[in-house]
């Protein structure tokens, strides 16, 4: 396999090109945040120098000592930074940039004097014999930026969850791929000895031997090309047609029945002799026996199952019942994922398909409808009902 087609190296890849993007762009972030803090500290120190040759500079000369340039800067440099002046007894003496009504309440102006002394340190004016000291706080333009590496972490996040999707949903179009040309060509294989078989019990027929074996050789053939049929609808979308659920129900459980311990005992009860839905019998007898055989691994070849069909306004409902070990409450949903299996030995794909076959084929609901550890497990299929 070439390297690049490997998709684990693919997937580590990208993660690791992500982390260094991500972390480059952090950084430069940092950076710029620490920079643009820098600045405006200058702002706020040439403000409080300005402040300070302002009030060291006589009335008389104040014209002629004041640039221009140094009322700007008081007016204008500093107009998106909101600060407090403090006198040396800690008093707020003056606020700028802030918001002109709540400024008027002094339980704001602490609570603002609060959060400036968290955020930066004082800049101190020193006058005619007198210190006064600025506090400030960071300008809405790096309190956006503080939000800007969230923000990035999130369409980094988001980025490497499409990654994921694309690289999952690639491996499951590809395991269904291969479990629909296993199935294929599983369904091949069994059709040559199939028809072999079926002419031996012709020959059979005429020969002069008891026919009763003959008929349970020809059960036994006939299952074999329904599972051959089974295997051979994977991948495609099956054709459904009218059946009565009670009998193509029974017909299943009574060939399990046939081929079961005689420690296993079933019941089967019905509310109706005929309940008509939409189905293709081959896959859902395939549910029946999915579940019923689940059911017998689960009472290790000893217990009781029953099966029991109801009849609602809409809808008809199986239930399969057995007194086996129980399923954690927690594991519900769990048992129907593709792999997941609690025997020594299986694929965990019997309710995996049961639930496709029941659900995206035949528009229905299967669940677990109750359960508990050491007594037994219910499971419930819905399918829509046809008048």
């Amino acid at each position: 396999m070439s390297f690049f087609n490997n998709t684990f190296w693919l997937k580590r890849i990208a993660i690791g090109i992500s982390l260094i993007i991500v972390s480059f762009i952090l950084w430069n972030t940092y950076v710029f945040f620490q920079k643009f803090k820098q600045e405006e500290r200058i702002k706020v120190e040439t403000y409080a120098d300005a402040i300070e040759e302002l009030n060291t500079t006589s009335v008389q000369d104040l014209d002629k000592e004041l640039s221009p340039l140094v009322l700007k800067i008081i007016t204008e440099k500093t107009k998106d930074i909101p600060f407090i002046l403090v006198n040396a007894k800690g008093e707020i003496t003056e606020s700028f940039n802030l918001d002109s009504i709540k400024a008027k309440d002094p339980q704001f102006l602490k609570e603002q004097l609060a959060i400036m002394k968290n955020q930066n340190k004082p800049i101190s004016i020193n006058y005619l014999g007198k210190t006064d000291f600025i506090y400030y706080k960071d300008s809405s333009l790096i309190d956006k930026l503080t939000y800007y590496p969230l923000a990035l972490l999130l369409i980094l996040g988001l980025f490497l969850s499409v990654i994921y999707l694309f690289f999952s949903s690639n491996k499951i179009a590809e395991q269904n791929k291969l479990w629909t040309g296993m199935a294929k060509e599983t369904a091949h294989q069994i059709g040559t000895p199939l028809s072999s078989l079926l002419g031996w019990i012709e020959i059979l027929k005429t020969e002069n031997i008891d026919q009763s074996y003959v008929g349970e050789m020809q059960k036994d053939v006939d299952r074999l090309s329904t599972i051959a049929n089974r295997f051979s609808k994977i991948g495609s979308t099956p054709k459904l047609e009218k059946q009565n659920i009670v009998t193509v129900t029974k017909s299943t459980f009574d060939y399990l029945e046939s081929r079961s311990s005689k420690q296993v005992s079933f019941a089967f009860s019905s509310q109706n002799n005929e309940l008509f839905s939409n189905i293709n019998s081959e896959l859902f007898g395939w549910v029946i026996e999915n579940l019923v055989k689940n059911a017998i691994d689960a009472m290790q070849g000893k217990g009781n199952i029953s099966l029991e069909i109801n009849n609602t306004v809409k809808h008809i409902k199986i239930l399969i019942s057995d007194t086996g070990k129980g399923i954690p409450k927690s594991k519900f949903k769990q048992i129907f994922k593709p792999g997941f299996t609690t025997k020594k030995r299986g694929w965990g794909l019997g309710l995996s398909l049961s639930k496709r076959i029941i659900e995206d084929y035949h528009d229905g609901k299967i669940q677990v409808l109750k359960s508990e550890l050491g007594k037994g497990t219910s499971f419930e299929i819905v399918l829509n009902k046809t008048n």
